[in-house]
């Protein structure tokens, strides 16, 4: 018997709707920001995105999925999102809100569907590099192929 194959909820829902990914695992028993992850693993740090939940002013979860050497320009996440201001989800909410903890999280499979917002360099891109769902595994598919399986819109959330 060969070893089972790992398989997460994203990666689930990307089978589900018939779309075409690579994933790689790496060794990580801490959490490790992306641009560790994507030096460690040879990857172009533009095409390596972060996933960052945010709670606006209403209450209403929203999330963004940005290049992981920029920072999000919460005026203009909360202005793409309708809302009057956006804060970062505290940490210790993470998992209840998405079902994914610091370092795996990612757009795709959260517990229920959120506003999501790919920043719009995304879109020239061929492929990018985002969380596979769990500490340890990044998934690489292509920017389109993210934006429908999460149900995202293109969008300059940066600063």
């Amino acid at each position: 018997m060969g070893k089972k194959e790992i398989k997460t909820n994203a990666m689930r829902i990307l089978d589900r709707q018939k779309i075409s990914y690579t994933y790689e695992t790496y060794e990580c028993s801490e959490f490790t920001d992306g641009i560790q992850v994507a030096d460690m693993l040879g990857y172009e740090h533009d095409r390596v995105y972060k996933t960052l939940v945010t709670v606006g002013k209403s209450g209403g979860y929203y999330v963004f999925v940005i290049p992981i050497e920029e920072e999000i320009d919460f005026k203009k996440a909360a202005k793409a999102v309708g809302e009057k201001s956006v804060s970062m989800l505290p940490l210790k909410e993470l998992t209840a809100v998405t079902g994914y903890v610091r370092g795996g999280c990612t757009s795709v499979g959260m517990k229920k569907q959120y506003p999501t917002v790919l920043h719009e360099a995304a879109e020239k891109l061929d492929y990018i590099y985002v969380s596979g769902g769990r500490v340890g595994m990044q998934l690489k598919l292509s920017p389109e192929d993210l934006k429908r399986a999460a149900k995202a819109e293109y969008a300059d959330v940066i600063m």
